[in-house]
């Protein structure tokens, strides 16, 4: 943890345990990764995976975001999980329940031909296990316009807001529902092409 990881609002909701962000990171199918291009904030989603100690993004070698990462700079990750709409009798109460993470860190550009096709099969196999295996393989010029980062999983910290509504004790009298809407992401049945 560093000062800028450090959760400052919701303290009590943060986390800085490895296992928790893992579990996290790995659960989630969608990261946000923003950096500064010209003084302007730039984020833009982005599937992630993670292997190891380090969470890897990927996309094209001539992305404005993506070549600001080449040139070092910092780049903050964010990512969630909603598990649950929360219900209360007031209106300043309703909140929601999640998982998340916000990363800090300089992305390593993967060019190492061999450790670049391992950490895109294991983006693969996050998809569906084996998976790697089943597809055709990237061609050279696949893997060369394709850059691929990976960031420490070091400088992150983790915040958990579960449980229901925490309403005024004036409002428990009042005849409004409240209470918590779960909500779950869902792997649906394959629709072939």
């Amino acid at each position: 943890m560093t000062e800028r990881s450090r959760v400052k609002r919701g303290r009590k909701k943060a986390s800085y345990d490895r296992t928790l962000v893992n579990s996290i990171i790995d659960e989630a199918w969608v990261c946000n990764i923003g950096v500064s291009v010209d003084g302007q904030a730039l984020v833009q989603p982005s599937s992630h995976w993670r292997v190891g100690d380090e969470l890897f993004v990927h996309g094209s070698v001539k992305n404005g975001l993506f070549q600001q990462v080449i040139k070092g700079q910092t780049a903050c990750i964010t990512l969630c999980i909603l598990d649950g709409l929360v219900f209360a009798r007031s209106a300043y109460e309703h909140s929601v329940n999640f998982r998340s993470i916000v990363l800090f860190g300089k992305g390593r550009l993967v060019e190492e031909p061999t450790e670049k096709r391992a950490v895109l099969d294991a983006l693969l196999d996050k998809y569906s296990a084996g998976r790697s295996q089943e597809a055709r393989p990237p061609t050279e010029k696949e893997m060369r316009v394709t850059a691929v980062f990976a960031f420490p999983i070091e400088e992150v910290s983790a915040k958990v807001s579960s449980g229901g509504p925490t309403d005024l004790p004036e409002d428990l009298e009042l005849d409004i529902w409240s209470g918590v809407k779960p909500v779950s992401n869902v792997i649906g049945e394959l629709i072939p092409d």
